[in-house]
């Protein structure tokens, strides 16, 4: 149990963390004596977080590449400016998630709960969001280039400038969702 943890200057790469309970933890690199207080992200490179509970956790600017998150909570986590390149998101919480700015290319987010995450300018090309729900989510100038979105649920999303070039939307519910100036070529 390492809930609300301040995980300053520790590297967690290739760390198997499941089941572990982290909501509230922090994880980034401080040092005022190297750099004046923040030296930088937490890097979280190949980490096994099988069912986490990062509810409410600090990742921002965070590298979780191809970390392995299957099923894991991240309710209310703030992942802004994240790398998440070939990440293994499968069925995980994202509900109220901030992703903004964060880099999702090739990331498997089938099935995931990302109702009212905010993916403001992120990078989802080539992604996998087949069954995703996405209601109220907001991609506004988001990058969805090949992404698979299908029978994702994205009722209320805003797509406001999102680019959707083939883009896979078979069975993909989009009631309501703003595509004013989306490219859906």
């Amino acid at each position: 149990d390492l809930r609300s943890i301040f995980a300053s200057n520790a590297t967690f790469i290739g760390t198997g963390m499941n089941e572990t309970y982290l909501q509230n933890a922090k994880f980034n690199r401080y040092s005022f004596s190297e750099c004046d207080g923040y030296c930088g992200a937490a890097n979280l490179t190949h980490a096994y977080l099988a069912t986490a509970d990062l509810t409410n956790a600090y990742l921002v600017h965070a590298d979780l590449t191809d970390a392995y998150l299957w099923i894991a909570d991240l309710t209310d986590a703030d992942l802004e400016d994240a790398d998440l390149t070939d990440a293994d998101l499968t069925s995980v919480d994202l509900i109220n998630a901030n992703l903004e700015d964060a880099d999702l290319t090739n990331t498997r987010l089938d099935n995931a709960d990302l109702t009212n995450a905010d993916l403001s300018d992120a990078i989802l090309s080539d992604a996998n969001l087949g069954g995703a729900d996405l209601v109220n989510a907001v991609l506004e100038d988001a990058d969805l280039t090949n992404a698979d979105l299908t029978g994702a649920n994205l009722t209320n999303a805003d797509l406001w400038d999102a680019d959707l070039t083939n883009a896979y939307l078979f069975y993909a519910d989009l009631t309501n969702a703003d595509l004013f100036a989306t490219i859906l070529t």
